[in-house]
């Protein structure tokens, strides 16, 4: 009776799993959205709605998290601070739009320039916030006309009494200050007209920005240091299928400056970046190392179009920091540029702050392949008397220009199949006497 029993029981379980149809998965939730006009955020452009949307995110995170919904419209603010569990995402028409009053901008522990310091918050800002996301397709606009043009008046008034100017003596807040945060997506948004940076990731890892439109004007009032990325102390960060059109640099590598910077703890390396299938309009350059970083590697740009008169990558040499750039691809750009490389000395607030130190830079390993681009000068290569620069690889680069040499007072730097003009360039025909470098100050 018992083998029977058995028996059964096996034959009954082989039938149960012959039979059996599996539940269909559970999807994750997805979170809550909270839509801000329901906490009181009205559609005058002209009246501020800082404490209904901040009020909005802080019952989305005392929820447990959630969606802040910017809906179609304009919505006037001041500084957003964004908590753990909660995301930003702007609809189709939305345009979430800065103060241009600076008091509407709280000061608090920041970062600016490569220093650790007390400065204005940013429109947006997360500090660590895991999981932070910002989706479009609206618009954020930094509404930056009035610092513009504070920052401008006063650069001229400086100069006028022949006294110094520095970018921290007008004050005015970034778009979007992300700290010290991991997993950070920045998706199909408009970051346009910026007072300061327009995009600051700190101390962050593994970040994708995607199909963003980053935007500030060149005319007719220009909009001083609105770089469109500043990478500071970051790794894995992708930026992928965006357009970038700023006045100062599109993609700047940064991480401390000044002659210890190596040894301050709020300092560090810029690892893992990829910059690929983006479109730079004007720029100061494409890409920048400098004018704050102390150590960038393993840094790609690929697959990219270029639409300016300046460098493709730009290495800002400070000779009063020690830098330490190695490990950066360029390949398949197109386009027109300025050059597709330039390395000169970049003194801009030069500050030895008393120290003995004797500061140099180390470039190495630097590839750029598979390049096809009209140019006003093919390289400009000439760094600090002091910076050591090796491994240097032009491959598979066709240019045109109006010059028909370049400065390269490096004659260890490679060239395998690339022309100027048509004409194949050799290393004994680039080197221009090696000439000091005049030091590059911005516009």
């Amino acid at each position: 009776m018992k083998i029977v029993f058995a028996l059964l029981t096996v034959w009954l379980t082989a039938f149960s799993q012959l039979f059996h149809v599996a539940a269909p998965a559970k999807k994750a939730p997805q979170p809550k959205e909270y839509v801000i006009t329901a906490f009181g955020a009205g559609t005058d452009s002209t009246k501020l709605n800082t404490q209904a949307i901040q009020k909005t995110i802080d019952q989305a995170a005392t929820a447990g998290g959630g969606t802040v919904v910017i809906p179609k419209g304009v919505f006037l603010s001041g500084a957003l601070f964004f908590k753990p569990k909660t995301h930003l995402r702007l609809q189709a028409g939305a345009k979430l739009k800065g103060s241009d009053n600076i008091a509407d901008y709280p000061l608090i522990p920041s970062r600016m320039e490569g220093q650790k310091l007390d400065y204005y918050a940013a429109l947006v800002n997360a500090t660590k916030v895991n999981g932070f996301t910002i989706t479009g397709p609206g618009t954020i606009d930094g509404n930056g006309l009035q610092f513009w043009k504070g920052f401008w008046a006063h650069r001229d008034s400086m100069q006028k009494a022949h006294k110094p100017s520095t970018n921290l003596e007008v004050h005015r807040p970034r778009l979007l200050f992300i700290w010290g945060c991991d997993k950070v997506t920045i998706k199909n948004v408009k970051l346009h007209n910026s007072g300061f940076w327009t995009t600051h990731l700190y101390q962050c890892t593994n970040v994708l920005m995607e199909g963003c439109d980053i935007r500030s004007p060149f005319r007719p009032v220009k909009a001083p240091s609105t770089d469109g990325v500043d990478i500071d102390v970051c790794s894995k960060v992708t930026i992928r299928n965006c357009y970038v059109s700023v006045n100062d640099d599109g993609i700047c590598m940064k991480g401390g400056k000044g002659p210890t910077a190596q040894k301050l703890p709020e300092n560090g390396p810029i690892e893992d970046v990829l910059v690929e299938n983006c479109t730079f309009g004007e720029v100061h350059a494409a890409m920048t190392c400098g004018s704050e970083c102390i150590h960038a590697n393993r840094i790609t740009m690929r697959n990219c179009k270029m639409d300016n008169d300046r460098p493709v990558l730009l290495f800002k040499m400070r000779p009063d920091t020690y830098q330490v750039y190695e490990n950066i691809t360029v390949e398949n750009i197109t386009g027109k540029c300025g050059t597709i490389v330039t390395l000169s000395p970049w003194m801009q607030f030069f500050n030895m702050a008393g120290s003995t130190e004797k500061p140099f830079g180390t470039i190495r390993n630097i590839r750029i392949s598979n390049v096809k681009v009209q140019c006003r000068e093919f390289a400009v290569l000439d760094g600090n008397p002091t910076d050591k620069v090796s491994d240097i690889v032009f491959t598979n680069v066709e240019a045109t220009s109006p010059k028909a040499t370049f400065t390269n007072k490096y004659p260890s730097v490679k060239f395998n199949n690339v022309t100027l003009n048509g004409t194949p360039v050799k290393p004994t025909e680039a080197v221009q006497g090696g000439a000091a470098a005049k030091p590059l100050l911005p516009d």
